[in-house]
């Protein structure tokens, strides 16, 4: 059912078409400034503010006599507009200042003007209309957020109606907005940094035969035409590298990944994820790049190295510190895993109280360890390197230990922020891991890669020595901007449906003997059900009724109460 404001709103947009006015004109709306740019540079050139048009919402109003004060808001912020019955009214009719702008127009609606700025006897930059123009009314009310002394009521906060309702939500709380405005510039910060360095920017397939590239559960789909399935890519490494292989020095991608994966404040299951690979380079190399692009991310986003992250001050200054993940796990548990079987480890993760499955490997069971034991700990940015060969199936083994890999992850505020290798390039070897990898599968792991024949075809041909990186923007979005949840980066982060309430029409009316005249009304009130009818009062509903009757001067007899009454007993 329609609320009360709903309802005369829709009076309103009705008796706009009834004057004349479309409430949503085809044509456009010359803008030629923007409340930023009036605001920065008015008081040094108020010449190139005497004739501007500027457009946006309504956010308040003080109506008065025969001039009136509203607040407009727009893309970049808000400025108050001075609106003079007689300036916008300027023949004897006065309906565009009296009836539309004093009683049609609400909070929320999109008016675009004309006129000249100017600075009121309170100091206040402010536009004088000289011409006004409905560009949109708006039919549902905007959360009215209050502040008085300090202390802000009304606040449009609950978590479930800001990210189901994102487009309300950057209406009308603007560190929301600065939030998104931020994320563009750690991405564009980026982008120029690779530009810069001469990588090519490209695109390879979301929809995939073969979901490789990570350790990750995909998203099934079909592909009709083909009649063969299809997955959601949970990573976009193993084509980058085809491109290396095809002659490219360095490629990058900004990526939506997707993992049919749990969902907590750190994790949904569509993400952006940047990856980059770069020809005869290693892990060394692609460490010293990754700390300079963070720290230029982080002067970029925040004026300087330091960000405050929760209570924490993190520090993106280079160098970043750097420990093996081996070294890591003996310093925070006193234990040695270096050289330990499976079954050794399984006994360390009992000792420490961890929970392991099962289908754990060798490489699970370390990361496990490591990410209950020491993870917490890396505030300050810190590359854990040399990971153990089976946790890194696409990774190069080390140069002085087979048994490790040149592997770095990098960590900040005690989670994975940035994950690189030296690729692994030998054919052979890369065949062998993966049918280790298979292994695992067949014992019940269902993060476990598949083989990717085409990529192992790729490598025989020959792909450089060469240094893979990717970083997950929404975390460092995160960690830019103070959010402690994915969702507050995400414009529109996964949630269940929304429930949708069933939609009456005038023939469900009609059934319990409502007139069809009578019915249409009931649904352009919302009632939405019969059953929502007969919660309502018969003489409230007689009031609406007759109501609507003398407002749109219905040529109809008046509904009386034993009608109404008869509609909402049970019987026709």
């Amino acid at each position: 059912m329609l609320s009360e404001q709903e309802q005369i709103r829709r009076q309103s947009l009705a008796e706009l078409n009834k004057l004349g006015i479309n409430p949503y004109p085809p044509e456009l709306f010359e803008v030629t400034t923007n409340t930023a740019e009036i605001s920065a540079t008015f008081n040094t050139n108020p010449d190139k503010f005497q004739d501007i048009g500027i457009a946006g919402r309504i956010m308040s109003r003080r109506i008065m006599g025969a001039a009136s004060f509203c607040e407009l808001q727009d893309a970049n912020g808000r400025i108050q507009l001075y609106i003079k019955r007689d300036d916008i009214c300027p023949s004897e009719d006065k309906t565009l200042y009296n009836t539309v702008f004093k009683r049609l127009l609400d909070i929320g609606d999109i008016i675009g003007v004309r006129g000249f700025v100017f600075v009121t006897q309170m100091g206040e930059i402010t536009v004088h209309v000289k011409e006004l123009k409905v560009l949109s009314k708006s039919l549902r009310p905007l959360p009215v957020v209050k502040e008085k002394d300090g202390v802000v009521y009304d606040a449009f906060s609950d978590p479930e109606q800001r990210y189901r309702m994102r487009y309300v939500d950057l209406i009308v709380n603007e560190e929301v907005k600065n939030t998104f405005i931020t994320r563009t510039k750690i991405i564009n910060t980026m982008r120029n940094f690779f530009n810069e360095h001469g990588f090519l920017e490209v695109e390879t397939p979301i929809l995939q035969s073969i979901p490789g590239g990570a350790a990750a559960r995909p998203f099934v789909t079909h592909h009709n035409a083909l009649n063969i399935p299809l997955y959601l890519r949970v990573a976009n490494e193993l084509y980058l590298k085809r491109l290396i292989v095809g002659g490219f020095d360095g490629v990058y991608e900004f990526a939506k990944d997707f993992r049919n994966e749990g969902m907590d404040r750190t994790h949904n299951p569509e993400f952006t994820v940047l990856e980059i690979y770069v020809a005869y380079k290693d892990y060394f190399w692609m460490m010293d790049f990754t700390e300079e692009m963070i720290e230029r991310v982080a002067i970029a986003t925040n004026g300087n190295t330091v960000v405050k992250i929760g209570n924490n001050d993190v520090d993106f200054k280079r160098p970043f510190k750097r420990i093996s993940i081996l070294d890591a796990i003996k310093e925070h548990t006193g234990i040695d895993v270096s050289g330990m079987d499976e079954t050794a480890l399984r006994d360390v993760c009992k000792k420490l109280g961890i929970e392991i499955e099962e289908s754990m490997g060798k490489g699970k069971l370390i990361d496990e360890i490591f990410s209950e034991k020491c993870e917490a700990h890396y505030i300050q940015p810190t590359f854990i390197i040399d990971y153990p060969v089976e946790m890194s199936p696409l990774c190069k083994r080390h140069r002085c230990n087979p048994e490790l890999t040149e592997r770095f992850e990098l960590m900040v505020n005690g989670k994975e922020l940035a994950n690189a290798y030296t690729e692994l390039n030998d054919p052979i070897d890369q065949r062998n891991r993966f049918e280790e990898q298979m292994h695992l599968s067949e014992r019940g792991d269902d993060e476990a890669m598949f083989i990717d024949h085409d990529f192992l075809r790729s490598l025989e041909y020959g792909m450089p020595p060469t240094s893979g990186m990717g970083i997950g923007i929404d975390r460092l979005t995160m960690l830019m901007t103070n959010q402690q949840s994915i969702q507050e980066v995400l414009f529109f982060p996964q949630m269940r449906p929304e429930k949708v309430k069933k939609t009456a029409t005038p023939n469900d009316f009609i059934e319990i003997g409502v007139p069809e005249h009578w019915a249409e009304v009931l649904v352009e009130l919302g009632y939405t059900s019969i059953d929502a009818l007969r919660e309502e009062k018969a003489t409230s509903i007689m009031s609406k009724l007759n109501g609507i009757r003398k407002k749109e001067k219905m040529n109809i007899a008046a509904v009386q109460l034993d009608e109404v009454e008869l509609w909402l007993s049970d019987k026709k």
